[in-house]
């Protein structure tokens, strides 16, 4: 499912306009961005958590040449399922 699909799903649920959900849609995205961007959990009741997590440096090597190669460190985006959308998944 595309995002245009998503907004308009969602607006004919909410009984809203897309450009308002586009709108949602945005300023959630940026209160993830700023949240997680100041290493600070997430939580979104009933559907999950997004969490950012470090990773180390580490040495990496090619497996088709062997050269060794370092890899910098670097903050990834987790997210972990809530038991309830798990349940409902199931």
């Amino acid at each position: 499912m595309d995002n245009k699909k998503l907004v308009e799903i969602v607006a004919a649920n909410l009984g809203r306009t897309t450009a308002d959900v586009d709108k949602l849609m945005d300023a959630l995205a940026g209160v993830l961005q700023a949240r997680c961007g100041e290493m600070d959990r997430v939580y979104v009741p009933g559907f999950g958590t997004f969490e950012p997590k470090k990773r180390n440096e580490r040495v990496m090597v090619n497996p088709n040449t062997g050269k060794r190669t370092l890899v910098p460190p670097r903050v990834v985006l987790g997210f972990k399922v809530s038991n309830v959308l798990k349940a409902k998944l199931k």
